[in-house]
């Protein structure tokens, strides 16, 4: 009892990361994979947590060893000038962008989940207030105070959504067949790039080796983070196979369209009466508060490392990183701009050719001598390059999605 304390005791950054992939875009793609396809598409997010596991595990690993992020590794061990700074560009590009745009839908999540327990309140005014406690939060330069933070909602997140998935009554054989016979039904392949998509998210390979080199300060520590990051992001997992399970024992067949949270919690009223807008607004609005606090904060992680700036939370540089994220989310929502076109499809674009290439990174900095005894084996390399392998269909998939959602607007 007294070890498996001691265990629990050292969960921190994993959880972040958990944190950081399970918002509001991963609670409504699960959501929809449940209710369009039923439990055939739930291999894909076992997939995709293995995954997440084995990337996260290089990243922390690289962290713990180096005390230094993955920007300040790939700008170390980057020797051609060219390469590196080509390596710079991507970064500040795809994960700053990017994450603007991510802010902005997470801002409208958390909102979404409280305008379902309070509908008298709009999105408009909610966004801006989430903006503003997870601003306080950041200004902090606590690391501690949010990871803690961080933590207690992802355990919300945890009860809300398994415990939505089991007062749905699954059908248990059809969970099982679906969790390990991969089939991809007619128009579902689109769904599969975004459960991976949503899960095996670049910025969290910098928050990660950031925050496990913020945690741990020796090689001895190494185990512990290895443990934290398959018990946080497994938990991730199942949570978000909670919630297409969930989806998929109260919709799937019966032509219902998924929109908004709101939708599903009144969908949900006749299987779990009264306590079905509790349940779904609060996992909303965990899933989107705990992501409007990680995006800032990893865009800030990478945006610094790859410039070669120091990894201070109260740092100015560092702050004025995740302000300009943090405040372009809450502009962006205070005016109704859920989802403004422009920002929204160059960060799908973005995010469609960082992925591939950050992993690439990833694997090429834990080969190097930089982390000597620690660095990848045989089989840390022979599931990277599998994987990695995924990641570029994913990445082909989506750059054709985007020219087409491109084609679609000029048209």
């Amino acid at each position: 009892m007294g070890k498996l304390k001691e265990r629990l005791k050292n969960i921190g950054p994993g959880a972040l990361v958990a944190a950081g992939f399970i918002g509001p875009g991963t609670v409504t793609t699960c959501t929809v994979s449940g209710a369009s396809y039923g439990y055939t598409l739930l291999w894909a997010m076992l997939f995709s947590t293995i995954a997440t596991i084995v990337f996260q595990e290089m990243s922390a690993r690289l962290g713990v060893v180096t005390q230094k992020g993955l920007g300040e590794n790939i700008r170390s061990e980057i020797k051609k000038p060219a390469i590196r700074n080509i390596a710079v560009i991507i970064v500040i590009a795809a994960i700053f962008v990017g994450n603007i745009a991510y802010e902005t839908g997470n801002l409208v999540g958390g909102s979404m989940g409280l305008s379902t327990l309070v509908p008298a309140v709009s999105n408009r005014v909610w966004g801006p207030v989430l903006g503003i406690i997870a601003f306080l939060l950041l200004w902090s330069g606590s690391y501690k105070v949010i990871e803690k933070v961080l933590i207690a909602l992802v355990l919300i997140m945890s009860v809300t959504f398994v415990s939505t998935a089991i007062a749905s009554s699954p059908d248990l054989g059809a969970v099982v067949k679906g969790l390990f016979t991969p089939q991809v039904p007619e128009g579902g392949w689109l769904t599969v790039v975004g459960l991976i998509g949503t899960t095996v998210v670049p910025y969290n390979l910098f928050l990660h080796a950031s925050s496990a080199a913020e945690r741990w300060k020796s090689e001895a520590d190494v185990r512990n983070a290895r443990i934290d990051t398959v018990v946080s992001i497994g938990l991730g997992g199942l949570i978000s196979m909670a919630v297409i399970i969930s989806a998929a024992a109260s919709f799937y067949g019966k032509n219902v369209e998924i929109t908004s949270g709101a939708i599903m919690a009144a969908q949900l009223e006749p299987l779990l009466g009264s306590w079905a807008k509790w349940f779904f607004g609060i996992g909303l609005f965990a899933a989107g508060f705990t992501s409007a606090i990680t995006a800032p904060l990893s865009a800030a992680f990478a945006m610094t490392g790859a410039l070669g700036f120091q990894r201070d939370l109260k740092s100015t540089r560092f702050r004025i990183v995740w302000l300009i994220v943090l405040a372009v989310g809450i502009v962006l929502t205070a005016f109704g701009m859920s989802s403004p076109v422009t920002i929204i499809l160059f960060a799908q674009a973005a995010n469609a050719i960082i992925l591939p290439v950050i992993a690439c990174f990833l694997a090429y900095v834990c080969n190097s001598k930089a982390i000597h005894k620690f660095k990848n084996g045989i089989i840390n390399n022979i599931l990277a390059f599998v994987i990695i392998a995924v990641t570029f269909l994913i990445s082909y998939r989506s750059i054709l999605l985007f020219i087409q959602q491109i084609k679609t607007m000029l048209g």
